[in-house]
């Protein structure tokens, strides 16, 4: 059963049946076009399409079983008729996490959550038998599936949820049932559907009260002061810090351009790029020590991990030095990476800035702020792109559609220097590779 009011009947089959028959069908598919065989494909349902329709391809296609929601698309023995599908997928896993024993770490925040997830998982993997979340599939499909990975001797599983509005983060809570925890920080993510950085807090920190209304234990950057106010009073808790000593000690060294920090005198170069990727190793660095995976270990494992997909990537491309993070973009990480690129030594850096989504009635005025902070730095060119930029007062090159700037860069070859590439994922601004 799941908590808060999430109990679902079964029109045809209890969720205990359902899960018997998963564990002799470990798979789970939602997409005909990728059906393992002997699988379970659950037939979801969304704005623009009816999987009930394609239950029974999936069956044709080698699944064992198909979840269907609609009775006209019950075809025979293989058919299992659910009154609501998705439903049905949310509540078998969170059946299936408390079957297993694996430990459950919760992870959320506005920035860093998947480099700090991939990050853990690499210290923790180091003696422990772990998963984690694929990609950034952290919304209410994406957790479900992630816990039906979890295997017998699964010992832990990082479970990233993402949120966009209030009450998400407590829903995914419900399913995940996390054992620990860690918010990476709380910034201007998603202000529409939040309404406002308050909105932001509030949201992200369903996941601390979910585990302190359980008894549960937290993860924290003591050197954040709303993380430090809101577990004050919680006993349940271990932090670091590089100021308190109080808490765990992790000192930032530099990053020139690649993090570099010290604790318990290991010295940690990581292929990360920013001072902002500081708390994202030092959270991994902290769970490591706290599960007793050993210092060298956790080391090599921080050390050994690059960055992949368009996330603070360097790119040596012909005469460039290409800083790419064009995954995703909101005002706080725009700033750090901005910051950054401008402290990098040498001259001849040109900067590419696409739009940031869900900013709400806040668009104009961050994406103002973005500009007025670019204006006090030292770069040869800036070239905004997209419609909210295209309406700044500036006077750097605007773009507001990439198709304008493809144009552009087709007839006016960029001189060799250092290039930052950001943007939101919805504007694909890696484009920009292909014309240089």
């Amino acid at each position: 059963m799941l908590a808060s009011g999430l109990f679902y009947i079964f029109a045809s089959m209890t969720i205990e049946k359902l899960h018997h028959l998963f564990l002799k069908h470990p798979q789970v598919s939602t997409d005909t076009r990728n059906i393992q065989p002997n699988c379970i494909f659950f037939a979801l349902k969304g704005p623009n399409f009816n999987g009930n329709k394609f239950a029974a391809e999936a069956i044709r296609e080698g699944a064992a079983y198909a979840i269907v929601d609609e009775e006209k698309y019950m075809g025979g023995e293989a058919f299992i008729l659910v009154e609501d599908v998705l439903k049905s997928l949310q509540e078998l896993a969170n059946f299936h996490r408390n079957y297993c024993t694996a430990k459950i770490i919760g992870l959320t925040g506005s920035n860093g959550k998947t480099t700090t997830k991939e990050l853990i998982y690499k210290v923790l993997s180091k003696k422990y038998n772990t998963i984690a979340t694929k990609g950034n599939l952290n919304n209410h499909l994406g957790v479900p599936l992630t816990l039906l990975t979890i295997d017998p001797d699964t010992e832990f599983a990082i479970i990233e949820m993402g949120a966009n509005h209030i009450k998400e983060i407590e829903f995914l809570c419900t399913i995940a049932q996390p054992d620990f925890g860690y918010i990476t920080n709380f910034g201007k993510a998603h202000l529409e559907g939040f309404g406002g950085v308050e909105g932001v807090i509030k949201g992200k920190s369903e996941l601390y009260d979910h585990l302190i209304a359980n008894k549960k234990f937290i993860f924290f950057n003591a050197d954040d002061p709303i993380q430090l106010k809101k577990l004050s009073s919680y006993p349940g808790k271990f932090g670091y810090s590089s100021l308190d000593t109080k808490n765990y000690k992790i000192d930032l060294l530099g990053a020139h351009p690649f993090v570099k920090l010290e604790t318990e005198e290991a010295i940690i170069s990581t292929q990360l790029i920013g001072s902002y990727n500081f708390t994202n190793c030092a959270a991994a660095v902290l769970i490591g020590k706290y599960f007793n995976v050993p210092m060298e270990d956790i080391k090599n494992a921080i050390e050994a991990y690059v960055p992949q997909n368009n996330r603070s990537q360097i790119i040596d491309k012909k005469e460039y030095y290409i800083v790419l993070d064009a995954y995703n973009a909101n005002p706080n990480s725009m700033e750090a990476a901005l910051e950054h690129f401008n402290n990098l030594p040498g001259n001849a850096k040109v900067v590419f800035l696409g739009d940031m989504f869900e900013l709400g009635e806040k668009a104009i005025e961050e994406h103002q702020n973005i500009v007025d902070l670019v204006s006090g730095m030292n770069f040869d060119k800036v070239y905004l792109v997209g419609q909210n930029f295209a309406k700044t007062r500036s006077n750097f090159t605007k773009f507001a559609t990439f198709e304008e700037l493809s144009g552009f860069l087709k007839n006016n070859k960029l001189k060799k220097g250092k290039l930052l590439i950001k943007g939101s994922r919805g504007m694909a601004l890696e484009r920009i590779l292909d014309y240089l």
